[in-house]
């Protein structure tokens, strides 16, 4: 299994985003990612999620869950410890999908 440091160089720079913000279905605020250290991954996870699906359905969520990596086993076994994770995993317990909205500089 590639850990979370080894998929991180395999997807695309971030150097442009500012931060990614994240709706819910009916338009309610879901979180906001910003691209600085400590969520830069996430924003990196995120914003791959985006280009490839639009949104963050249900499949999305799953091939997320597999770019966490070592990540994804941590945060199950520690809920809320990780949110950004938590957040893929309640997309596809809700099967409710979430918009995403990304600022660049």
């Amino acid at each position: 299994m590639e850990n979370f440091k080894d998929v991180l160089l395999d997807l695309d720079p971030i150097d442009d985003i500012v931060r990614i913000e994240l709706f819910y279905a009916d338009g309610e605020e879901a979180g906001v990612l910003m691209n600085k250290l400590g969520s830069a991954g996430s924003v990196k996870v995120y914003s791959h999620l985006y280009k490839m699906f639009g949104s963050i359905n249900v499949e999305a969520a799953i091939e997320g869950l597999s770019l966490y990596a070592e990540h994804t086993a941590d945060a199950e076994d520690h809920p809320r410890k990780h949110p950004n994770i938590d957040r893929l995993f309640q997309v596809i317990e809700d099967k409710d999908p979430m918009t995403i909205k990304i600022i660049k500089a």
